[in-house]
């Protein structure tokens, strides 16, 4: 395997991890907070809410998923 392939899944690995759904939503809040940067309003309040619904949404999907195996 060459080293670049090496260090583009090694990078994905550490970005996306084990769950795909919080990466997204994080990509999605940085992209929210660009689009409102662009305007006259202030951007700084998305970030922090994003972090607790996706904090949340994942903790929710552990805790079934955890009661689902017994």
């Amino acid at each position: 395997m060459s080293s670049a392939r090496r260090i583009l899944l090694g990078t994905w690995e550490f970005v996306v991890g084990d769950d795909w759904r919080s990466a997204v939503g994080v990509a999605v809040a940085l992209g929210l907070t660009a689009i409102v940067a662009t305007t006259d309003l202030a951007a700084w309040w998305i970030m922090p809410l994003a972090v607790l619904a996706i904090l949340a949404l994942s903790l929710r999907r552990a805790a079934r998923d955890a009661s689902r195996r017994g």
